[in-house]
């Protein structure tokens, strides 16, 4: 069974920093670009940042420069270091699991960030 759990999320004041994690089982990291998504109430889904197959890392306009993304393919898990938090990045955030091949397209159950004084 395939599956990506997340963790790491919660409260954290403007200008703080958090650590999210995520942790896939059932499938292997090869031919997949690994990434994070947030939705923020009321809005889209938006791509927050990507580690590809190839191990290229993108991010979004907002972001760059304070979040950084990385995967190990040992240990089957992604991670994003989030630094310089703002209020406008409280959303549920999602870990995803894209087969470059297959398009097989797969989603964790996602992570509360609230950034709030």
């Amino acid at each position: 069974q395939v599956q990506l759990v997340e963790s790491g999320g919660g409260l954290v004041q403007p200008g703080g920093s958090l650590k999210l994690s995520c942790a896939a089982s059932g499938i292997s990291f090869a031919f997949r670009n690994m990434g994070w998504y947030r939705q923020a109430p009321g809005q889209q889904r938006e791509l927050v940042a990507v580690a590809t197959d190839g191990g290229s890392l993108r991010y979004a306009d907002s972001v760059k420069g304070r979040f950084t993304i990385s995967r190990d393919s040992v240990k089957n898990t992604v991670t994003l270091q989030m630094n310089s938090l703002k209020p406008e990045d409280t959303a549920v955030y999602y870990c995803n699991a894209f087969h470059i091949i297959t398009g097989q397209n797969t989603w964790g159950q996602g992570t509360q960030v609230t950034v709030s004084s």
